[in-house]
């Protein structure tokens, strides 16, 4: 494929765009933090052999988002305030190009349908229900909270 047919996602191309800015305005902790992104977007593509859609972007700035959490706790736990400081300025940066996180409201509602419309009761619909859930809150939601949520609702 040649370089002028492929054409990046939207969120891949705000991404480069804020690399552009960030080395213009010389700020470097969020240069590192943009690079960090691009290279597993290239790590992704070359591996893979494939072209990153839109879908699959979110994807994997939603687990980046979820590796600097939980790296931010552990650090936390273990007193490494500097590590943890770190961790918590690449996590508002990769916020930046996740779609807007639902509310509680908006996120118990979805929840609410996925349950309804699940074949089974109590949890042996977890997997039906949290099957249906992914694609939907991809990068709007803490996919590990909504998990939680779903326990409590068809445990109780």
């Amino acid at each position: 494929m040649s370089e002028s047919t492929v054409t990046p996602s939207e969120t891949q191309a705000a991404i480069k765009a804020a690399m552009k800015e960030a080395m213009k305005s010389r700020d470097k902790e969020r240069l590192a933090t943009i690079r960090l992104m691009q290279a597993e977007f290239k790590r992704i593509e070359v591996d893979e052999r494939i072209v990153l859609d839109e879908a699959r972007v979110i994807a994997v700035l939603d687990k980046m988002l979820k590796q600097r959490r939980d790296s931010q706790k552990q650090y936390e736990d273990a007193g490494r305030d500097d590590l943890a400081s770190q961790e918590a300025s690449e996590i508002v940066v990769i916020q930046e190009y996740l779609p807007q996180q639902l509310s509680d409201e908006e996120l118990d509602t979805i929840i609410d349908g996925a349950i309804a419309a699940a074949d089974g009761s109590g949890m042996q619909a977890m997997g039906a229900v949290m099957g249906q859930l992914k694609p939907q809150l991809q990068g709007r939601a803490d996919m590990g909270a909504v998990s939680q949520k779903v326990k409590a609702r068809l445990a109780g």
